[in-house]
């Protein structure tokens, strides 16, 4: 069976490789055709080194980037030919190109960014921290209780910013160490301000069930996926009850660990094609579109697993179930939400109806959902949390100005333009 691996492993490799060939002749071909980025434009570079299959982690700051940028110019550093070319199909947001490092040290020279803005931890973050003379600011891809949200890493930005006072507890409780007060700024989840996206059914007297289920995990600790556990019994429950309605939203990395994951995957999105050729009044819907919003805001109950759509639906302030993982090794956090959550076990999840119309029915849900959304995101009022990061950015540029001046003022050296005039 080691040769039939390895033959399977070698074809997606080769596979990968053409596909990437074929985004690099597609990327430099719409870069060609469009006007060169005006130099000394851009103020903000979002940093991303990642390919297509890690777009979620862009997507959901699109919209928060393009108000952004309406105060000062954003670009997009895409190092990876599959994520530029998505980039510019999808985001509105210019996009450099910058496979190499030498052609990203030569994009930097031409441009007067101040704030580089970091999605994930990538590896080649370190990379672009080489760049001194302005800051480097972890935002993240979302906001969760995942061991994720507390590496290490944390320490290599200049600054981070989180959503709230749960984020910082959780953080100090970590980090040894590390200035909070100094390196973290809260801005709450300014995405809930751009929540998109048209409903795929038409409302009726259904109750709506959103099941966003997150991928396997690529080690113990981290194996939150409930897929092959849960997700099958969820799905069978609601699609024969004759008065569910689905939203199924699986990461979009479901089953590129483990293919019995995907398989699992597969026959839920199958159930869903089949049950609503049986009864289109239905309108069950596999969801796996860039628009994230609709479907937090319109479901009547969410069953999510421990990641960021935990707290992307608490930042609804919607009714929502957690699955609890199988593996014990998984790390759960339970000095925050998890500590107070409703939590749906695997030998639960056939009586998935059962568990949805007893948290519905709590009449204690409102209160408790109000305390954690406090907690986690602070004032999430319209506006509000697209104020704070705004007013976030603001501090750093008046920062970066104090620092600029202060050089000036001793006299410093420029070692990066000494290393170009050297080049």
């Amino acid at each position: 069976m080691g040769w039939a691996s390895d033959v399977r492993a070698a074809r997606g490799l080769l596979r990968r490789a053409l596909e990437n060939r074929r985004a690099v002749r597609q990327v430099r071909a719409r870069i060609a055709a469009a006007p060169p980025h005006p130099s000394n434009r851009f103020r903000i570079a979002v940093y991303f080194a990642d390919g297509a299959v890690n777009m979620y982690q862009m997507r959901q700051w699109y919209k928060p980037l393009a108000t952004l940028a309406e105060t000062w110019p954003v670009v997009v550093l895409s190092r990876v030919a599959t994520g530029a070319r998505a980039l510019i199909d999808e985001s509105g947001l210019p996009v450099a190109f910058v496979p190499t490092v030498r052609a990203l040290e030569k994009y930097i020279a031409g441009q007067d960014i101040r704030v580089v803005l970091y999605v994930n931890q990538n590896t080649r973050n370190f990379q672009m921290f080489r760049y001194g003379r302005r800051w480097h600011v972890f935002i993240n891809h979302g906001e969760s209780d995942k061991m994720y949200m507390t590496t290490n890493q944390f320490k290599a930005y200049d600054y981070a910013l989180v959503a709230g006072d749960a984020a910082r507890e959780r953080l100090s409780r970590v980090l040894w160490n590390y200035d909070l007060d100094t390196r973290t700024i809260e801005i709450g989840r300014p995405q809930a301000d751009h929540y998109s996206g048209e409903l795929p059914y038409t409302p009726d007297d259904r109750t709506v069930v959103l099941y966003a289920p997150t991928w396997e995990g690529d080690r113990p600790s981290a194996h939150y996926g409930s897929i092959a556990s849960h997700g099958e019994a969820i799905a069978g429950a609601l699609l024969a009850s004759g008065r569910h309605r689905l939203i199924y939203r699986p990461h979009p990395r479901s089953g590129v660990v483990d293919p019995q994951y995907g398989a699992a995957h597969a026959r839920i999105v199958a159930a869903i094609a089949a049950s609503n050729a049986a009864d289109p009044t239905a309108q069950h819907v596999f969801d796996d579109g860039a628009d994230l919003g609709w479907q937090l805001a319109s479901a009547d109950v969410a069953i999510v697993d421990i990641s960021a759509m935990v707290y992307d639906r608490l930042a609804a302030d919607r009714p929502l179930i957690v699955t609890r993982p199988v593996d014990p090794e998984a790390v759960v956090d339970t000095h925050g939400y998890l500590s107070a959550c409703e939590w749906l076990d695997a030998v639960r999840a056939p009586e998935v109806i059962v568990e949805t119309d007893r948290v519905l029915g709590d009449p204690e849900a409102v209160s408790r959902l109000a305390y954690w959304v406090q907690r986690y995101f602070g004032d999430t009022a319209p506006g509000a949390p697209t104020a704070r990061f705004h007013a976030a950015i603001e501090q750093l540029m008046d920062e970066w100005d104090l620092w600029h001046d202060r050089s000036l003022t001793q006299g410093e050296d420029d070692p990066e333009a000494e290393a170009e005039l050297d080049a």
